[in-house]
């Protein structure tokens, strides 16, 4: 059977009108003893729920945002009363909302009662039907231990061992599957919306890692929403500029979890931008060995890029991104109603992250950019001074989401790097290491390497002239830098390439725009000589843009931020 069928076959066989206003225990014990319930359970422990064929099915049939809950359902056997009601409402939307309103009133009572973190496992094997489910048990420790013990039931992993005879070559190989969920809405701290609840009332709980900059704007906001769903919240504060993103911030949480005693199967809650998402998420990955999280985006470079990235990490001895772990969020939220707050810089730096998958993964998402223009900056992706009906009011989601999409395609289908085709690395070969020495925000540095990645595709004649200045033309409309003169400083951008093939594996593999606009090829060889004649006929095209190509406020002390050229440098050195 079909897993949205099964939502079907469940949701007919019990009338769960009837069980709403019973005492909570008796509820659990009705519902542990109903068969329909053992044949979820069963046809659900033999399902694939990764197999990407099944992952369609939940397209075809318009209920992706259910996927999440099928998968957790998978080890209802292990799982406690608040959880397994919790994701088995969502379940149930898929074939009666009515229903599912009533499951999740249900599942709240049990959560207010003193079985939300008693295991459905105690009442299944109590009930009439005890024999099958220990059976069923039984059979599963033997073909699948995932489906009884899970440590999370985000991820599973497989593995297959051969040896010669006398034991002295062996050899494995270890799969592994992680599942991750990606939403873009609005709103979701107001106190109607459901998707947090749904996580943390289960757990009876909520450890939040906050961006300083968040707790100042939305402080209130945070704990009014946990407050009114009755989740207890622990609560730390983090400043999280650039400069921050120091080994040992990572450290100092990794303190906190220890002191607040972090659960290995709790999602730890981060809220925050890119920074906050790569170090405390780093800190997750380290924290017995696999802490899940959920990340709540609140700028757009974690909304579409650092937040839903499974790397993650922190600078240490000079170098960007030098300690890192690949650990995704289980589930991240893009939320543009928090970029009302944010500086207009911060903004367009990170609209660059949306242009670099645009020009080598989807165009459309330039096609967008083109026709919503500066606005998108001005409104806060049209969160302020928006006309209803108004580009940036109708497509600053779709844009937020397809960025996503092409974001996602591109990381997931090489978690762990194993190879350095990654077009979602567009402007960032050269750029993380001239950086932090230009003082330039991330998003102007990575601009500054594509318009100059646009110009060496060009010379390569992978691209037209037309779509190179069509690419220049999207990352100068939004004011984002094309030029800096920390390109003539050739010893630092030949480094920061060497640097570069020696994290590659001894390849350059410059990802650069080819065919077209929106297709990506790769640039293995570049000599010192090619490269600082190629920046030196690229200067010369700059120098025909406003201000020589040099964007708005391109500088981290521009928009407030402390400038990482200086910081822990000697005044007399710098």
């Amino acid at each position: 059977m079909k897993p949205s069928a099964l939502a079907h076959f469940f949701a007919n066989s019990i009338d769960v009108a009837d069980l709403v206003d019973l005492p909570p225990r008796e509820a659990v014990e009705r519902v542990a003893a109903e068969p329909s319930l053992f044949h979820f359970i069963q046809i659900l422990s033999e399902t694939d729920i990764y197999d990407p064929a099944v992952a369609q099915e939940f397209k075809e049939a318009e209920a992706v945002s259910t996927l999440f809950a099928f998968r957790q359902l998978r080890s209802a056997l292990s799982l406690k009363c608040g959880k397994f009601f919790t994701e088995l409402s969502t379940v149930v939307q898929v074939a009666d909302a009515t229903a599912a309103s009533q499951w999740l009133f249900l599942a709240d009572r049990v959560i207010d009662s003193d079985l939300a973190s008693t295991q459905l496992r105690d009442f299944l094997m109590a009930g009439p039907l005890a024999e099958r489910y220990e059976a069923l048990e039984e059979q599963y420790l033997q073909e699948d231990a995932h489906v009884v013990y899970p440590t999370s039931p985000y991820r599973s992993s497989q593995g297959h061992v051969v040896s010669n005879e006398d034991y002295t070559a062996i050899d494995g190989v270890i799969s592994s599957t992680v599942t991750t969920s990606i939403r873009v809405k609005d709103n979701v701290l107001s106190p109607a919306d459901t998707l947090l609840r749904g996580i943390y009332s289960p757990h009876g709980r909520c450890i939040a890692f906050v961006d300083s900059n968040v707790d100042k704007h939305f402080r209130k906001e945070i704990h009014e929403y946990f407050a009114h769903h009755k989740i207890p919240l622990l609560y730390k504060v983090h400043r999280a500029m650039e400069v921050d993103k120091d080994i040992s911030n990572v450290e100092k949480i990794l303190g906190e979890l220890k002191e607040l005693g972090a659960s290995r199967n709790e999602p730890i809650l981060i809220a925050g931008g890119g920074v906050l998402a790569d170090i405390a998420g780093f800190a997750a990955a380290l924290y017995h060995r696999n802490t899940p999280y959920v990340m709540l985006n609140t700028s757009v470079v974690s909304g579409i890029d650092a937040g839903p990235s499974p790397r993650t990490c922190s600078d240490g001895y000079g170098y960007k991104n030098l300690f890192g772990a690949y650990h995704a969020p289980i589930v991240s939220i893009t939320d543009r109603t928090f970029f009302k707050t944010l500086h207009k810089g911060w903004i367009r730096h990170g609209i660059a992250e949306i242009i670099k998958m645009g020009g080598v993964k989807d165009v459309q998402l330039i096609d967008l950019l083109e026709e919503v223009g500066p606005a998108l900056v001005d409104t806060a992706f049209g969160t302020i001074d928006t006309e209803p009906g108004s580009p940036a009011d109708v497509l600053a989601n779709k844009i937020l989401g397809l960025a996503l999409k092409s974001y996602v395609e591109s990381e997931y289908d090489n978690l762990y790097e194993t190879h350095q085709c990654r077009p979602h690395a567009f402007g960032h070969t050269w750029s993380p290491g001239f950086e932090i020495a230009s003082g330039m925000l991330h998003g102007h540095a990575v601009s500054v390497g594509m318009g100059w990645n646009g110009f060496l595709s060009l010379q390569q004649g992978w691209i037209s002239q037309e779509d190179f200045q069509r690419l220049l033309k999207v990352i100068t409309l939004f004011d984002l830098s094309i030029w800096n003169d920390i390109l003539l400083d050739f010893d630092t951008v030949w480094a920061a390439q060497q640097k570069m093939i020696e994290k590659r594996g001894g390849n350059l593999a410059a990802p650069l725009p080819k065919g077209e606009l929106g297709q990506c090829g790769y640039l293995n060889e570049l000599s010192r000589e090619d490269m600082e004649a190629s920046i030196l006929a690229y200067k010369e095209i700059c120098e025909t843009f406003p201000r020589g190509g040099v964007g708005v406020e391109p500088l981290c002390t521009d928009v407030g931020l402390e400038d990482p050229s200086t910081v822990g440098v000697p005044a007399e050195q710098r």
